[in-house]
């Protein structure tokens, strides 16, 4: 049998979140174009990066949403995170505050998003810039994240480096397993989704 016939395809929506500067860009590119600059530039607004991978039998096309971590961004919300399949909260192991501020984005996405199922909406936590200064800078601990992980039933943790590009493709490969999972009750699967695509990949995805 002809297996491209019997392959299935999903679109996926991912909203990416957190403070400004904890590398919620940088992963993206890294994940998709296999780039990393060492020059921040803020993200205005919202844009998104899509990729095409496949998990077990199904083709997936994750489309990445990156938000601005600037709270007067923020009231953007709305519109960008409805129907989205996958939430990724992003903080930075160095930087106290940015793991401080984790319950108000998952507060915010699931106010913002109103999901029918807030419950069942999946949330995957990256710890980003491991690699920062040999791990000497950090200041959240794995077994600090992974409490705080648990206080939220159970939610997958990675420890990654945009740099580095360390456990990037694990992550989001979670991310896609986890999303596919959860829509699988909810039949998410429809043909022709590849002339959407290739609109948005002319598009340049994210300028950043």
């Amino acid at each position: 049998m002809d297996l491209s016939t019997t392959k299935r395809r999903a679109l996926l929506k991912v909203i990416v979140l957190g403070d400004s500067g904890v590398g919620k860009t940088s992963l993206m590119n890294q994940y998709v174009y296999k780039k990393f600059s060492q020059q921040y530039k803020a993200t205005i607004g919202a844009d998104f990066v899509t990729k095409e991978l496949q998990v077990d039998d199904n083709l997936v096309t994750l489309q990445i949403w990156d938000t601005a971590g600037q709270e007067r961004f923020q009231s953007l919300g709305a519109a960008f995170y409805r129907g989205a399949d996958c939430c990724v909260l992003v903080y930075d192991v160095n930087v106290l505050k940015s793991f401080e501020t984790l319950n108000n984005w998952h507060e915010e996405f699931l106010k913002q998003a109103d999901p029918v199922h807030p419950d069942e909406l999946p949330f995957i936590l990256l710890g980003n810039k491991i690699d920062l200064d040999g791990g000497n800078s950090r200041v959240v601990s794995e077994k600090k994240a992974a409490d705080w992980c648990a206080s939220k039933g159970n939610i997958p943790y990675f420890e990654t480096s945009a740099k580095e590009n360390y456990n990037v493709d694990e992550a989001f490969l979670c991310v896609a397993r986890t999303a596919l999972a959860t829509e699988h009750e909810h039949d998410i699967y429809f043909q022709g989704i590849s002339e959407t695509v290739s609109e948005v990949e002319q598009r340049g995805g994210c300028a950043c």
